[in-house]
């Protein structure tokens, strides 16, 4: 597995079934990539001006993440992206 570093956060895009108002069930091909993902893994953290930012994701969490943002990456048979802490938008609960 890849482990992060710094403020660096380690996503997998979740796949959401969209259907339009009609009742068609869109591919993937059709509409664009969700911006919602699962947290694989998780950096420690970083230092910046002497204060300590703290992770505010973890490991599982569901998030939404920046449209542009991140590199994306393949991983054995996986497409994760990696992205830095700033990017999150928010967890989904």
């Amino acid at each position: 597995m890849i482990k992060p570093l710094g403020d660096r956060i380690v996503i997998k895009r979740v796949d959401v079934e969209e259907t339009t108002k009609s009742g068609i069930i869109l591919t993937g091909a059709a509409k664009e990539k969700p911006q919602e993902a699962l947290v694989v893994a998780v950096g420690p953290g970083k230092v910046e001006n002497g204060n300590e930012i703290k992770m505010e994701v973890k490991v599982g969490d569901r998030v939404l993440f920046s449209k542009y943002s991140g590199n994306e990456i393949k991983y054995g048979e996986e497409e994760l992206i990696i992205l830095k802490q700033d990017d999150i938008l928010g967890i989904i609960e």
